[in-house]
């Protein structure tokens, strides 16, 4: 049996997950069984187009669906209590070497936007800021080039 990575989830996350799983459950199952009905109706299913990629999306939505559930039912709740420390669902404010200031929250890999300020523990920067303390000066190598950050605050 192969192991699953640990998942960790801000409560927004976890209900966000939450949501998603509820509309793949109802409504787009729904429309896979209405897509597929209609697709049987065409005629003969033995070479009938519509009918493989009706049967194709029901496997790729149900596979989805599974992917969900079995997330959320291991998925650890992000429970932030330090200020002290950068630790999973902190929110980091981080001073540049080119005078920029730039507020990252750091999450789990599922919950990652980097263009919306919330990065994952596994990235380098995600990396490099756990542990760290308000007037650390971090070093990252990213794909964009070496990054220099002070971390200012830490809420």
């Amino acid at each position: 049996m192969m192991m699953t990575p640990e998942v960790f989830l801000t409560e927004d996350g976890r209900q966000r997950a939450l949501t998603q799983l509820d509309v793949l459950r109802t409504v787009k199952r729904a429309e896979v069984a209405q897509y597929l009905q209609e697709a049987k109706e065409a005629g003969d299913v033995s070479e009938n187009a519509a009918y493989e990629d009706a049967k194709e999306a029901q496997i790729r939505l149900e596979g989805r669906i599974l992917e969900l559930e079995q997330m959320l039912a291991t998925a650890q709740t992000i429970r932030h209590i330090s200020t002290q420390e950068i630790s999973l669902g902190s929110v980091v404010q981080v001073h540049t070497a080119d005078a920029r200031e730039y507020q990252y929250t750091l999450v789990g890999a599922y919950e990652a936007n980097p263009s919306a300020g919330l990065i994952s523990h596994e990235s380098p920067v995600g990396k490099a800021l756990l542990g760290r303390r308000i007037g650390d000066v971090v070093i990252v190598s990213t794909p964009g080039g070496v990054k220099t950050y002070t971390i200012l605050l830490i809420a």
